[in-house]
């Protein structure tokens, strides 16, 4: 398995001592990396994880970087670091970026400690209706910026010449295809697939082989079945706010004591 630099690594304890809960996300989780020697091959390395700060930053007045998120790019790694508590407010609301993080194969996770256990342990506690709007909203955006297009960063030359050549962003298109399916699978069983079934599909679309045209037409098929499975769901509305706010404590005091904190 892939593993961080070490120079990413050393300094940023959000990625070592405080890391709770790291996995690979995009294209790797997916399974749908194409070869690199792809004509249409863009794709980065991508992670997420949860990390607890010591007690200094949550009774004191440090703050863990710009919304309690740190963001790291480095060649063609991309990685987001969540403190617990913003991690474990996003999963409530069913944000889609993160809540794969608790749907994840074993072999997908390279850090997960004693504290990340409990989170995975109590995902179903995430799954809720409030996923819907969370998923078709991103889907959405997608496929908005598959027609806007915005190059920066890694491959950002590479992706423009693609773009160029079919009037259309691709990987964008395969990701608002991905997103819409994994929302209706959340509606439906009260979890998402993060190693796609339809993975081909999706790697067919990102090859520039689906046009523009069929690409609206599944995504608005897909709207609508999403808006049944909704109505058809048995999830609850919303967390149990109660239970989360318990498991977030759990889960920071958790991380404490295996670092030998006590508080």
């Amino acid at each position: 398995m892939l593993t961080l630099p070490s120079l990413l690594v050393e300094g940023n304890p959000e990625l070592s001592d405080w890391n709770i809960l790291h996995a690979f996300r995009g294209s790797f989780a997916h399974g749908t990396r194409l070869d690199p020697d792809d004509p249409f091959f863009i794709d980065d390395i991508d992670t997420i994880g949860i990390c607890v700060p010591p007690p200094e930053y949550y009774i004191g007045l440090k703050k863990f970087y710009s919304q309690g998120t740190r963001e790291i790019k480095y060649e063609e790694w991309d990685i987001v670091i969540y403190e617990a508590k913003k991690a474990i407010t996003l999963l409530a609301g069913g944000n889609p970026n993160i809540i794969s993080l608790l749907w994840m194969e074993d072999d997908k996770y390279f850090k997960l400690t004693s504290a990340g256990k409990i989170i995975l342990e109590n995902r179903h506690l995430f799954s809720t209706k409030k996923a819907h709007a969370a998923f078709v909203g991103y889907a959405y955006g997608q496929l908005r910026r598959m027609k806007h297009f915005v190059f920066q960063g890694y491959m950002g030359a590479k992706r423009k010449a693609i773009v160029d050549k079919l009037s259309y962003d691709s990987k964008n298109a395969s990701h608002a295809i991905r997103i819409f399916r994994m929302g209706i699978e959340m509606m439906r069983e009260g979890r998402v697939y993060v190693e796609r079934p339809d993975a081909e599909e999706l790697m067919a679309i990102k090859r520039g082989e689906w046009t523009l045209e069929e690409i609206v037409a599944e995504a608005e098929r897909l709207k609508l079945q999403a808006d049944e499975a909704y109505k058809k769901s048995d999830l609850p509305l919303d967390v149990d706010w109660e239970r989360i706010n318990d498991l977030a404590q759990e889960v920071i005091r958790t991380a404490w004591r295996e670092k030998g904190v006590s508080i």
